[in-house]
C-alpha cells in the first residue's frame, strides 16, 4: 500500500491513470472546469496534475479517485468488494472454544493490533519540512480552488479535520468544507449530526477554544478513511490502517495539542473558538445545488507546515457523476458486511449515484415473514447514516439491486400504487433542500418483493388499457393540461417482459405564481383523458427528456414525498420540479450548478 500521496500519484502515472497539465491555469474556476469535463468523461476520465498554476508555487491534483480502477488502486483491492469480504471476516470469526483454536486466533489478534497508529519516531516529519507560525501563517499562497462561479469565495474541499472529544478525548476525523475567509481564519463547516460538531458542542458546554488540525493531501487511505460513517468513538485512522494493512503513523502539531498524519502535504493547524460565527457559503455541492449560505464557527490558524515541495489534492463536487460517487461507492461496499451483521437478511444493495448518497437506496433481502420489508425499512431509517435515507426500495433476494434495469422492471411489473408505498417522517440530510423544512421531512419506501399469504394483496382488477399512439398523447396533454409544454412516453422497449401494469409518461412544465403541482397534478389526476398511463413525472421546462440520468437526478433531489406525489384511482402524479411558494415552499431553492453564468 501507499505510504503518502506521491506514492499513490507516481502509480498512477505509471498505469496510465494519470494526465499532466503544463498549461498555465487559474485556480479560479478554470481548474474546476477542466476536472468536471474530465470527471463526466467515460469511465471517470483520468487522473489530473495541475503543474503551473497561477499565482502559487505548488501544483493541483484533482480526480485521483475518480474511477473504478483508481478507487480500487487507491484502497489496495482489485474489486470494492474485497475491503466488504475483509471486514466479514472478523465480523464472522467466532471466539475459539479450545487452546487449538486460540492458537489459531493469534495471527488475526496480532493483525487487528497492527492497525492501531502508530507515533513517527524519525527527527523530522515529512509534514513539517517547513513550518509557518504566527504572522508568517498566508493561507493565499495555498492553491485553494474557487470551484463553481456562484461560490462565496475558494474552499478546500479535500480536507481531514482532526478533533477530540472533550470528555473522553477520543479521536475524529471528519472531511468538511473550509471557506478561506482570509489570511488565517477559513470556515469550519460540520453539520449538525458529525460528529466533528458534537464535539464542538463539548467545548461550547464548557466555554473552551477547541483545537482543531487539517490534514490535506494525506495517503488514499486515509483520505478516504475521513469520508467514512464511521461510529462516533471509533478512530478513523484505526480504519485506514486496516485498508493499508499497515498503522498510519502520526505526529504532534506544533501549536496544539493534537496528532495529525506524519506524511501529509500540508497541515493547518488551528482553534475554534465555542461562540463565534460567520456567515459560510453558499457552495456548489455534491447535490449538483448551492448549499445556502448560513452561520458556521470560524477556524483560526496557528500555523501552516508542509513538506518541501507539496502536492495541493482537490476535490470537485457537483452533479454526477463526479470523483465522490466513487468514494461512496466504496462506502457501500465496505459498510455492506456490516449492516448485514445487525440485519442478516439483506442480501445487498445499492446507492445509485442520481440519489447523491443519501436519496434513496435499493436492497434485496431474503423475506421471511409477512411485514419483513417494511420492519427493514424501519430498521434502516433507524440506523446511523441510514436514517437520512428518503427512500428505500425492497425487492427479492432473486433481483439484484445493482442492476437498474431488473429493478425498474420490477417496479413496471409488480409496483401497486395503492398497496406499496410506505410513508413516514423523519430527520433529513441538511443537504435535502425538497424538504419544506430544514433537516426534516417525508420519506418513501416501496415494497417490490412478493407477497405472502396473509399480507394486503395486490390490487390485480385493475386492468391497464393500451395507451394511444405518441402524437395523439402529445396533443391530449397539451390541450387539457394547464402548463404542459411537452411529453414524451417511457419507452418500454428498454424493459423487454410480459405482465406490464404501470406505464410511465413525463411532462414538462411551466409553472406561475398560481399554478402549481398541486392544480397541475390535480388536472392530470381528475380527468379521465391518459387512460393508459398510472404514473405521471413532472419536470422542469429545460429538462432533456431524452437524459435518463439527469431525470432520475431530478426526481431523487427535488421531491418531497408528502407534498409532491398524488395518488388517486390507481394512478400517480410525481412533481419533480423546483418548488416556489406557488407549491406552498417558503424555504430559498438552490441553484442548480452550471459554468455558463
Amino acid at each position: 500500500m501507499f505510504q503518502n500521496l506521491r506514492e499513490f500519484i507516481n502509480a498512477l502515472d505509471k498505469a496510465g491513470e494519470l494526465k499532466k497539465i503544463s498549461d498555465m491555469v487559474s485556480p479560479f474556476i478554470e481548474i474546476s472546469r477542466i476536472t468536471d469535463q474530465e470527471s463526466k468523461s467515460q469511465g471517470g476520465g483520468k487522473a489530473l496534475m495541475f503543474e503551473n498554476v497561477r499565482n502559487s508555487s505548488f501544483p493541483v491534483a484533482t480526480n485521483l479517485f475518480g474511477s473504478s480502477k483508481r478507487i480500487g488502486m487507491a484502497l489496495g483491492v482489485r474489486d470494492l468488494d474485497q475491503l466488504g469480504d475483509r471486514v466479514r471476516e472478523y465480523i464472522e470469526f467466532n471466539p475459539p472454544r479450545n487452546f487449538k483454536e486460540a492458537l489459531n486466533a493469534i495471527p488475526m489478534a496480532i493483525q487487528l493490533a497492527n492497525f492501531f497508529p502508530r507515533m513517527f519516531k524519525g527527527k523530522n516529519p515529512p509534514c513539517q519540512e517547513i513550518v509557518y507560525t504566527g504572522d508568517q501563517v498566508d493561507l493565499s499562497k495555498i492553491p485553494v480552488l474557487h470551484c463553481w462561479p456562484g461560490d462565496a469565495g475558494p474552499f478546500v474541499t479535500l480536507p481531514l479535520v482532526f478533533t477530540k472529544s472533550l470528555k473522553t478525548g477520543k479521536r475524529n476525523a471528519g472531511m468538511y468544507r473550509l471557506q478561506v475567509f482570509d489570511q488565517r481564519t477559513t470556515g469550519m463547516h460540520w453539520h449538525i449530526h458529525k460528529d466533528g460538531s458534537h464535539y464542538f458542542k463539548e467545548y461550547q458546554e464548557a466555554g473552551k477554544r477547541m483545537p482543531v488540525a487539517v490534514a490535506i493531501g494525506a495517503d488514499p487511505a486515509t483520505i478516504y478513511s475521513a469520508t467514512a460513517p464511521m461510529p462516533r468513538g471509533i478512530d478513523e485512522m484505526m480504519l485506514a490502517g486496516f485498508i493499508r494493512k499497515k498503522p498510519v503513523k502520526m505526529t504532534k502539531c506544533i501549536t496544539i495539542d493534537m496528532e495529525v498524519p506524519a506524511e501529509s502535504e500540508f497541515v493547518l493547524e488551528g482553534y475554534v473558538n465555542p461562540d463565534e460565527r460567520r456567515l459560510e457559503g453558499p457552495f456548489g455541492d455534491h447535490t449538483g445545488y448551492y448549499s445556502l449560505a448560513d452561520e458556521y464557527p470560524v477556524f483560526h490558524v496557528t500555523a501552516v507546515t508542509h513538506r518541501r515541495n507539496p502536492i495541493y489534492n482537490a476535490t470537485l463536487v457537483g452533479p454526477p457523476p463526479m470523483e465522490d460517487c466513487y468514494l461512496a461507492k466504496a462506502t457501500e461496499r465496505l459498510f455492506l458486511p456490516m449492516i448485514q451483521s445487525v440485519m442478516p437478511e439483506i442480501r445487498d444493495y445499492w446507492f445509485p449515484w442520481e440519489g447523491v448518497f443519501h436519496n434513496i437506496v435499493i436492497v434485496s433481502i431474503e423475506k421471511e415473514f409477512q411485514g419483513h420489508a417494511q420492519k427493514l425499512m424501519s430498521g434502516l431509517w433507524g440506523s446511523g447514516q441510514m436514517s437520512f435515507c428518503k427512500a428505500i426500495v425492497v425487492v427479492d433476494r432473486e433481483v439484484n439491486p445493482q442492476d437498474a434495469k431488473s429493478v425498474f422492471s420490477k417496479f413496471l411489473t409488480s409496483f401497486d400504487i395503492t398497496s406499496d408505498i410506505t410513508l413516514t417522517k423523519g430527520i433529513l440530510d441538511v443537504l435535502d433542500h425538497s424538504s419544506p423544512f430544514p433537516n426534516f421531512g417525508s420519506k418513501i419506501g416501496i415494497d417490490l418483493t412478493k407477497r405472502f399469504q396473509n399480507e394486503p394483496p395486490r390490487n390485480k382488477s385493475f386492468a391497464l388499457p393500451k395507451p394511444p399512439g405518441n402524437p395523439e398523447v402529445s396533443d391530449i396533454v397539451l390541450r387539457h393540461i394547464e402548463g404542459a409544454i411537452a411529453c414524451k412516453v417511457l419507452d418500454m422497449d428498454l424493459f423487454p417482459h410480459q405482465g406490464i401494469i404501470n406505464r410511465i409518461l413525463f411532462i414538462t412544465v411551466q409553472k406561475n405564481p398560481i399554478l402549481g403541482g398541486r392544480e397541475i397534478s390535480e388536472k392530470i389526476l381528475e380527468q379521465d383523458i391518459l387512460p393508459g398511463f398510472t404514473i405521471f413525472v413532472l419536470f422542469d421546462k429545460e429538462i432533456d427528456m431524452e437524459n435518463h440520468s439527469l431525470m432520475l437526478w431530478k426526481l431523487f433531489n427535488n421531491v418531497a414525498p408528502d407534498r409532491d406525489i398524488r395518488i388517486r384511482n390507481h394512478r400517480m402524479v410525481i412533481d419533480s420540479c423546483r418548488k416556489g411558494k406557488m407549491d406552498g415552499h417558503e424555504r430559498e431553492w438552490p441553484d442548480e450548478l452550471r459554468f455558463d453564468l
